[in-house]
């Protein structure tokens, strides 16, 4: 038996045994445990900030406990929001062992699959939360109030937030989030620029020319321009750039490495991936592309309202028609998650010109990006 189906089963046998003793929580009991429950990629977790923050304005005396993947659990070092944040990996039995030493909590909130609903009440859960129309309806059974998605457009972040009652969070500032500790790198020279040209897909990555393009335009307005990516796109920039001539960090940083870069840079530009969260959260001036991806969910939203950040996308497109969002079937939601044996070419990224992100760009530069 594998170590993941046997977590999983320890998982269900011991969410049934609480199922059948715990106490359920009253709605207006003052929850003095929380747990936000979810196995999500980089960018949907740091999309869990209005969320966190909600939590922290809402009940402030609460000990807040956030599962997250191994690789986000640095960002969340100095305990952000005074959140706590533990590694969840349903492959690695010992992370889930370090979790029920925090077992026993007055309420858990699910924001994505709602098969974390059976972790939560695996930890003495005693009241969750979670959106409904996941499939298939057993993820659902532990949950004890499901809300629907909302009837009109929303940024996903605002959306979770919305899990939880009372108004909305305050906007978000940068010294809400302490820099985690990182190891020492040698940085760029001063001013300097980041462009992170890798994505989850190469559906999402921009064209060569078109990035060497946008450098030489930001090289003539003085700024030093250097390469990202992540572990594995040291390729891909080297395709960009074979002789070079440009600093590149592809591969070469981890995330509280990645999060001092961003910090001390100009600006930003990336697709739609999980560093353009991390740059609203170091407050760096960001433009991001959208190409298969929705502006409008995976933008600033309400809670990222005084970010200096700039969406630049095709809208309407086409092919940006699907209507699914975690396995929710969403009539407003637009947007495209077809993999590239499915699609044979990025064209709404290639829509995207040169001039649309050199607008952005100069808007970010000279202050004038509000929303």
């Amino acid at each position: 038996m594998s170590s993941r189906l046997a977590s999983r089963l320890r998982v269900i046998a011991l969410a049934l045994g609480n199922m059948l003793i715990l106490r359920v929580r009253k709605r207006n009991d003052i929850p003095r445990r929380i747990l936000v429950a979810h196995h999500l990629l980089l960018g949907d977790t740091i999309m869990l900030t209005p969320l966190l923050a909600k939590l922290r304005q809402q009940y402030p005396a609460a000990e807040i406990v956030m599962v997250a993947p191994k690789a986000a659990v640095p960002l969340y070092q100095k305990r952000p929001y005074d959140v706590i944040v533990m590694p969840h990996d349903p492959r690695d039995p010992a992370t889930f062992h370090a979790l029920r030493q925090k077992t026993g909590f007055d309420l858990a909130i699910v924001p994505g699959d709602n098969r974390y609903s059976w972790l939560a009440k695996a930890l003495g859960a005693r009241h969750i939360v979670a959106f409904s129309g996941d499939r298939p309806a057993y993820k659902s059974w532990p949950v004890d109030e499901l809300f629907p998605y909302p009837d009109s457009p929303a940024a996903w972040g605002d959306m979770v937030a919305g899990l939880v009652p009372g108004p909305a969070p305050a906007p978000y500032r940068p010294d809400a989030w302490p820099d985690p500790d990182c190891t020492p790198f040698e940085p760029p020279s001063k001013p300097y620029c980041v462009l992170h040209v890798g994505a989850s897909t190469p559906l999402k990555q921009w064209e060569k020319e078109k990035w060497l393009g946008l450098a030489d335009l930001l090289e003539k307005q003085g700024l030093q321009v250097v390469w990202s990516g992540g572990r594995g796109e040291e390729k891909l920039v080297a395709g960009l750039d074979p002789e070079g001539r440009r600093l590149s960090y592809a591969g070469r940083l981890d995330l509280a490495q990645l999060w001092q870069l961003l910090k001390n840079a100009k600006l930003l530009v990336c697709p739609d991936t999980g560093v353009a969260h991390l740059g609203r959260l170091t407050g760096t001036p960001t433009v991001a592309l959208f190409g298969p991806g929705s502006a409008s969910i995976y933008g600033a939203g309400n809670f990222w309202r005084d970010s200096p950040y700039v969406a630049v996308t095709v809208d309407p497109f086409p092919c940006r028609d699907q209507h699914r969002l975690f396995k929710r079937e969403i009539p407003w939601v637009l947007r495209c998650g077809r993999n590239p044996r499915e699609c044979a070419a990025p064209r709404c990224m290639q829509a995207i010109s040169l001039e649309a992100v050199s607008d952005a760009v100069r808007r970010l530069l000279d202050g004038n990006w509000q929303h």
